[in-house]
């Protein structure tokens, strides 16, 4: 048996755990990350980054179907998902390289193996011991399905879904939340016919509801069906296609049926339990600076409870570096990071719904305005619908930015800021921005909260 000591060791390689490592060493820390597949985890090897990719190839078919309105007589004869599937494997592994170069740069040792924890301060991979004055879990998330819904055949899950060789004529989609509103943007514009069933009565139901009626508006007109505030009760399925009854006895066939209920934390099986570490459903319960029951111990990414996005994985493995170097870092709620959801239309939001801001703060203290991207002439010329709506504390801060649109992830950062550094609309009111842009959107919400608006009622 070998050992190796570090400062800092890191279990799992994903988004949380390789942020955790590179900013240890910043701090003057010995880091090692621990990863049984590819560095990148999730996100740049099966979620993230490659669906992104489809949605680009999904996005330029359309554009090229569209062409004739905008003088360009351009049109689809095929989609090639032969090629569709080299240019997505290409990006992640070009990707891929540039990661395993940053952390060798960066003098980050990578053990790879399957870890498990044996004591608050070790971690074994195979015979060896690697043994860290801090431990930072950071193993991940897996597709969820529902009991009794075995994944297998033509019943597949999103990892299945990015490796499909053939063009499915018809899908169905179990869950109308972030993957599964991606999913079938991408198959809309390959050419499936799509059908949601989504339990809650919205699709993308954590999102403002005047949001996720607009993207429901939005996919009506693309020809996506969706059945919203009713169950799966059975799934079967043959050599060559699935069926799907509802529990409204509604009866639905395709060739495949994506199960995209969620993601659960990956950590059965690692020895956190048999070490103390607190539990919850699998989870890994953690205060909110990020530490465990366990001292030494801390948790990051998609095992916390709470949002499973990348970028808060990137934050997190930041925060609990500093939170380690003693410099106290500044906590960032959960409602504040900024969420993106790449269908078409695009959807960004940060902060509070309207809704949940007239809880918070009660209803007769909150002010809101949802500017039409009808008035925005980046948005007319690259012909998207959509709304951008701030939401306000009477006489306070902005508490909540919520957009529907083509691009608009883009605008997410500036609205991030306004948002997390509680400015005032009348804060922001004075700022220029470029025209035409489809920053501007922000800009004029801004103006209007601000009593003097230039391009709204």
């Amino acid at each position: 048996m070998a050992t190796q000591q570090f400062d800092i060791v890191v279990l799992g390689g994903g988004s949380a755990g390789y942020a955790t490592a590179l900013r240890a060493k910043q701090l003057g820390f010995s880091a090692a990350v621990i990863e049984k597949d590819k560095l990148g985890g999730t996100c740049l090897h099966r979620g993230c980054v490659p669906t992104k990719a489809l949605l680009h190839s999904a996005e330029i078919a359309d554009v090229a179907r569209d062409g004739a309105q905008y003088g360009v007589m351009s049109s689809v004869s095929e989609i090639n998902i032969a090629g569709v599937n080299s240019f997505r494997t290409k990006l992640v592994e070009g990707k891929f390289k540039g990661l395993q170069g940053l952390l060798k740069a960066n003098g980050i040792t990578v053990i790879d193996g399957e870890g498990r924890l044996v004591a608050p301060n070790t971690v074994r991979v195979g015979a060896d011991d690697i043994i860290g004055t801090h431990i930072v879990l950071a193993t991940g998330s897996y597709s969820r399905s529902l009991p009794g819904l075995d994944i297998e055949g033509r019943i597949i899950t999103s990892e299945q879904a990015l490796e499909l060789t053939e063009l499915p004529k018809r899908v169905i989609i179990l869950g109308g939340g972030v993957i599964g509103v991606e999913f079938a943007s991408v198959w809309r514009s390959f050419g499936a016919e799509v059908t949601i069933v989504e339990g809650l009565p919205h699709l993308v139901p954590n999102e403002e509801e005047s949001v996720s009626k607009q993207l429901e508006r939005a996919f009506r007109k693309r020809g996506i069906d969706f059945k919203l505030g009713v169950r799966l009760q059975t799934a079967t399925q043959t050599a060559d296609s699935v069926t799907v009854t509802l529990e409204d006895g509604t009866v639905i066939e395709a060739d495949y049926l994506l199960v995209a209920v969620g993601r659960g934390p990956a950590t059965q099986g690692l020895g956190f339990e048999e070490v103390g570490i607190t539990m919850d459903r699998g989870f890994v319960l953690a205060n909110e600076r990020l530490e465990t029951n366990v001292p030494g111990v801390y948790a990051v990414g998609d095992i916390v409870p709470g949002l499973q996005l990348a970028h808060r994985g990137y934050q997190q493995g930041i925060f609990v570096a500093e939170q380690i170097a003693g410099l106290n870092p500044v906590v960032v709620e959960d409602v504040n990071i900024p969420k993106v959801t790449y269908c078409d239309p695009e959807i960004a939001s940060v902060g509070y719904t309207e809704a949940k801001a007239q809880e918070k703060f009660g209803k007769e203290n909150v002010t809101s305005y949802e500017y039409n991207l009808a008035g925005n002439a980046k948005s007319s010329i690259l012909g998207t619908a959509g709304t951008v709506k701030a939401v306000r504390v009477n006489d306070g801060p902005v508490v909540g930015v919520h957009m529907i649109g083509a691009r608009v992830g883009e605008l997410v950062g500036e609205a991030q800021l306004i948002v997390n550094w509680e400015a005032y609309p009348e804060d922001v009111a004075p700022f220029i921005h470029g025209h035409p842009t489809q920053n501007e959107t922000i800009g004029e919400a801004m103006l209007k909260l601000a009593g003097k608006p230039l391009h709204a009622i």
